[in-house]
């Protein structure tokens, strides 16, 4: 089940982006222009150039998802924490298996701010929850997953009994499920969830559902600016920030409707 509703969320993902719609958009005018309809052609044309213009010089992502990202802060941390979860999603596994190392995408903050706060905290225990949750991973094309996280936790010096690494969850839901499974956290236990600011109030949610108690939000990886910082030409960045905007959104949604 898990599976298929992944499967339909990916899908779903691709019809949502913005690209998909200017292709469209495009295809259509080509389609006017070969069956003559030329001023109806010109008209969509006239449409996808606007809306790439508009897309580059506005950055409308950031707007979306600046309320997304002020929604949870970051919560009073006590004297003493039992664990920290950082959440997968930044790691890079074929730049990593073809060069080596620990490479990383926009999301690295996760990783760095969770060893930052391990540090702080050297009792606690370093949980990585991340597996693998693209589409061609779901249907057997993918190789195995390397411990990218893990990599790097060492090489910044977190020793390997502090270290956890659950590595089947595809979605957020799996990731608050698994690991649960996997700590079994008594509710006396705190622990501190490290992921986006704009993915916080979703993990949380599902962390809740699946049992968790007294979790602290921790959230990094900001990416909206003000608005008139993001005035400019940066077509391939404000078209990033309004993809996942709408996928956020629509997910927060879909795990609502679903109890997840």
């Amino acid at each position: 089940m898990e599976t298929a509703i992944l499967i339909a969320s990916k899908l779903l993902g691709f019809c949502l982006m913005v690209e998909t719609w200017l292709c469209l958009l495009m295809a259509a005018a080509l389609i006017a222009l070969l069956r003559g309809a030329r001023r109806l052609g010109i008209a969509f044309l006239a449409s996808a150039l606007a809306a790439l213009v508009g897309l580059a010089v506005f950055p409308i992502g950031s707007v979306l998802l600046r309320p997304l990202e002020a929604e949870i802060g970051s919560a009073p941390l006590p004297d003493a924490i039992d664990g920290i979860i950082v959440l997968g999603g930044a790691e890079d596994p074929e730049a990593t298996a073809l060069w080596g190392g620990s490479q990383f995408n926009e999301a690295a903050e996760r990783f760095t701010e969770g060893v930052a706060l391990w540090r702080r905290y050297p009792a606690a225990v370093l949980l990585f929850s991340g597996g693998r949750g693209r589409l061609r991973d779901t249907l057997g094309e993918g190789g195995p997953n390397p411990p990218v996280a893990l990599t790097l936790f060492a090489a910044l010096g977190v020793p390997e009994d502090r270290m956890l690494w659950e590595d089947r969850s595809r979605t957020t839901t799996e990731n608050a499920r698994f690991s649960y499974d996997l700590v079994s956290p008594d509710p006396s236990q705190t622990w501190v969830l490290v992921t986006s600011a704009f993915h916080m109030g979703r993990a949380l949610r599902s962390f809740e559902v699946a049992g968790w108690t007294g979790l602290l939000p921790h959230p990094v990886d900001y990416r909206s600016t003000p608005f008139r910082a993001g005035l400019g030409w940066n077509l391939d960045g404000n078209l990033d920030l309004l993809n996942i905007a709408i996928k956020e959104r629509v997910g927060r949604f879909a795990y609502r409707m679903a109890n997840r």
